[in-house]
């Protein structure tokens, strides 16, 4: 208990975390989910009849703060995490997880990939939170001057040190085969790894890896539409229906006056005045953040809601609808995810929101919104909007009122971040990267799968989608209720993993 009881006081930390504004709400879902997911398994690994021998290592290395100037001579310390009791030898695989944009724990070499893989082949599990997310920060605060130190390529320079620095530490063979896994943007660096360093990376498994940046992220919405009708998931075209319906009586009620927006605050959990357009953008978008959410994390333990019970709530009680709306459903829907995540408020101010992104000091849950919206103003993007007849929300927020946080929290301009997009997809190749031996793994489901590959590019660069999978599925904990199409999906990484590595292991013999 001893062990347990520190890391759920962290996952209560990250639900409680103060506002967020709409493009930040999924964030914080997949945080919830991820701590949720890990827990379980923890409790699991601590079992008393394991002993201590399941208990991950926690260590730290000394990383350079700029690799690409030899005379900055300052330095952080980089966290990293280690399970080594599969561990067959010195020349054992290494199955390196790499952490994306959030802390990363225990479980993250525990749970999921790649430690259910680990036993098949005897390998060493290492986990490596990115540098100043979690309690990889630098001294020094999140000023502007700190964070031009917070890119992809500083990431990759730390996997690439971390790697040779964990050899020796670790007492790994010059032989040993190494494979990246990373999920969502971890999924890219996995990819970025093997293609920026294929002498020190033998192969990696990218799953839901939005290897494309781009400014308007239009298709998200529109394959949560599409993804709302599937029937294998509980959609249907009447629950797209419905959502558009909640929607329209939402923005109707925006419309109506103070007493109309009065009721809505109350009733949807915005936190601060309705009365200004910035303000309603923000609760518009943190309930398109929920329904995208629900279609993105389907069928994942932790989450608040699956696509067919949001349908349900929408469509109302069959025998009993003439009871039922879908803004009723829609606000059932809001209860839940707040009451789940133990979140007071679905929204907050504009004001609020970019004065809490404007906090130079690092939050303690290691949530990272600062250092992730910093990211997406200066190499990514990414912005969900809702544009045209497939998008079944609000139009608001548009395009330039996400932009403009950029301006209002870094002083960037919405220039300056469309070039920031364009060099990041010349610089690794977007969605044809030419890395070999990357296996890319995706669910149709997933929004996120637009952006990544999800077609052989060629003999070297296989790709796998899932049907009825959602965003990073595969990597989640295996659970008795995984579809069949999930488990064949898990079955095929393991058997392209074991070409690859019985093809390294022809070569030693």
């Amino acid at each position: 208990m001893a062990v347990k009881a520190p890391w759920l006081a962290l996952l209560l930390l990250v639900s409680l975390w103060g506002p967020s504004a709409p493009a930040l709400l999924l964030r914080r879902l997949r945080e919830h989910i991820q701590r949720f997911q890990e827990s379980s398994n923890l409790h699991l690994g601590f079992g008393l009849s394991q002993g201590l021998v399941t208990v991950p290592k926690q260590g730290w290395l000394e990383q350079p703060l700029d690799p690409f100037n030899a005379s900055d001579r300052r330095t952080f310390l980089q966290r990293y995490w280690v399970n080594d009791r599969h561990r067959a030898g010195q020349d054992a695989p290494v199955f390196l997880h790499i952490g994306g944009e959030g802390s990363l724990g225990p479980g993250s070499v525990m749970a999921g990939h790649p430690a259910a893989l680990a036993p098949a082949w005897g390998a060493l599990v290492i986990s490596l939170e990115h540098r100043f997310y979690g309690l990889s920060m630098p001294a020094g605060g999140l000023d502007m001057a700190q964070l031009r130190y917070l890119s992809s390529r500083h990431a990759l320079a730390d996997v690439a040190s971390a790697r040779q620095a964990l050899t020796l530490l670790l007492n790994v063979s010059a032989s040993s085969p190494w494979i990246c896994f990373g999920g969502s943007y971890a999924g890219s660096l996995a990819t970025w790894t093997r293609l920026k360093f294929p002498h020190l990376v033998f192969a990696a498994v990218a799953s839901s890896a939005p290897l494309s940046a781009v400014l308007d992220f239009h298709a998200y919405n529109e394959v949560v539409a599409r993804s709302l009708t599937q029937v294998a998931i509980g959609g249907s075209l009447e629950c797209l229906a419905a959502v558009s319906a909640a929607f329209a009586e939402v923005e109707r009620l925006l419309r109506s006056g103070p007493a109309a927006q009065a009721v809505l605050k109350e009733e949807l959990g915005a936190c601060g005045s309705l009365d200004r357009t910035e303000d309603q953008g923000e609760l518009l978008g943190a309930l398109q953040a929920l329904v995208g959410g629900t279609v993105q994390y389907d069928g994942q333990a932790g989450a608040p809601l699956s696509v067919r019970q949001l349908c349900g709530l929408l469509l109302g009680d069959s025998s009993n609808r003439s009871h039922s709306t879908p803004y009723l459903g829609l606000r059932r829907a809001v209860q839940i995810v707040l009451r789940n995540m133990g979140q007071r408020c679905l929204s907050f101010s504009r004001a609020e929101t970019v004065a809490q992104l404007r906090t130079t000091e690092p939050q303690v849950s290691g949530v990272g919104d600062r250092q992730w919206l910093y990211q997406t103003c200066t190499e990514f993007g990414f912005y969900v909007t809702c544009e045209g007849p497939p998008c079944p929300f609000s139009q608001l927020p548009a395009l330039p009122s996400q932009l403009n946080l950029c301006e209002q929290v870094f002083g960037l301009s919405a220039a300056s971040v469309a070039q920031a997009v364009s060099q990041t997809n010349s610089y690794y190749g977007g969605q044809t990267p030419g890395a070999t031996q990357v296996l890319y793994v995706n669910g149709d489901t997933d929004p996120w799968h637009v952006l990544s590959v999800t077609q052989d590019l060629g003999p070297s660069e296989p790709a796998l989608l899932i049907p009825g999978a959602s965003h990073c599925f595969d990597m989640a904990p295996v659970r008795p209720s995984d579809s069949p199409s999930l488990r064949l999906g898990r079955q095929r990484i393991f058997q392209q993993l074991q070409v690859w590595l019985k093809a390294t292991k022809k070569n030693q013999d």
